[in-house]
């Protein structure tokens, strides 16, 4: 079990309690997640990239788990990125380090979509990435470890991404992030959108043995994801169809100064 043990956890933890007043998040069916053994719990990608965060402080909220993450490979060749990330238990994506943290009994978050779906534009929003991403499907085989998904299909409103020629060409020639997108306005302040996400049950792996054939049954439990990831988008969209009306617009944006002052001063008169 992987616990609070650094001063940048708890901040990242406070700031991530902000985050869930501003943008009133929920995680529906927090209670599929165990409060111990390992398993992969594998999230849609926004280009905001916090809402994962917000996921995994729900889960320490509840669990007093903290997950471990797999970081897209861009990130650890930025020298900043990767210290902070590593700081708050971050390791680069590869297939020995996922299985290596689930064989320490970890919860291991990780976007099958990666880089490539944080970067849809608005016209592909609400939609997972995950053709030919079949990695996080052989590491939980592998491991011997169920599969928790994880939708939150509005985190994609936090951005509008532009679809542009240049996104394309730097992410297919160098694999780096370089997309046009704006916030509230013109800013890249973010849009206070309501956040819910959508927690499948855990869904135990089939056992494949190693050998031939051993492709074909991972293509088959990788769509059986897809579809179950797909109907768990739509269920987070679903529900928060009832907070489009224009009542809950004002009260909501009303109410998110206060909210705000109110998590902010609980945090430093902790700290006092």
């Amino acid at each position: 079990m992987t616990t609070l043990k650094t001063p940048l956890h708890e901040r990242v933890l406070k700031l991530a309690r902000v985050l869930q007043i501003y943008h009133r998040y929920r995680a529906i069916g927090l209670e599929n997640v165990p409060e111990e053994g390992p398993a992969v719990i594998a999230v849609s990608h926004s280009l905001a990239t916090y809402d994962s965060a917000l996921l995994g402080a729900a889960i320490y909220q509840r669990t007093g788990r903290l997950p471990r993450g797999l970081g897209d490979r861009a990130i650890f060749r930025t020298p900043f990125l990767r210290d902070w990330a590593m700081r708050i238990g971050m390791t680069e994506g590869s297939p020995e380090a996922g299985l290596e943290l689930l064989r320490d009994g970890h919860l291991l978050m990780l976007a099958p979509g990666g880089m490539l779906e944080a970067l849809r534009p608005k016209a592909d929003r609400y939609q997972i990435c995950w053709d030919h991403r079949r990695g996080f499907v052989r590491l939980a085989v592998r491991a011997r470890v169920p599969i928790i998904l994880a939708a939150c299909p509005r985190a994609d409103d936090i951005y509008r991404v532009y679809e542009n020629p240049l996104t394309s060409i730097v992410y297919q020639t160098m694999r780096m992030p370089l997309p046009v997108a704006r916030g509230m306005g013109l800013t890249a302040i973010p849009r206070p959108v309501r956040l819910v996400h959508v927690v499948s049950e855990p869904i135990p792996p089939p056992e494949i043995p190693e050998g031939e054939g051993f492709e074909s049954e991972i293509e088959k439990f990788h769509a059986r994801l897809s579809t179950r990831m797909r109907e768990l988008m739509l269920q987070a969209l679903r529900f928060l169809c009832w907070a489009t009306t224009l009542v809950f617009k004002i009260t909501y944006l009303l109410s998110i100064p206060l909210d705000l002052f109110f998590a902010i001063s609980k945090i430093f008169s902790k700290e006092a």
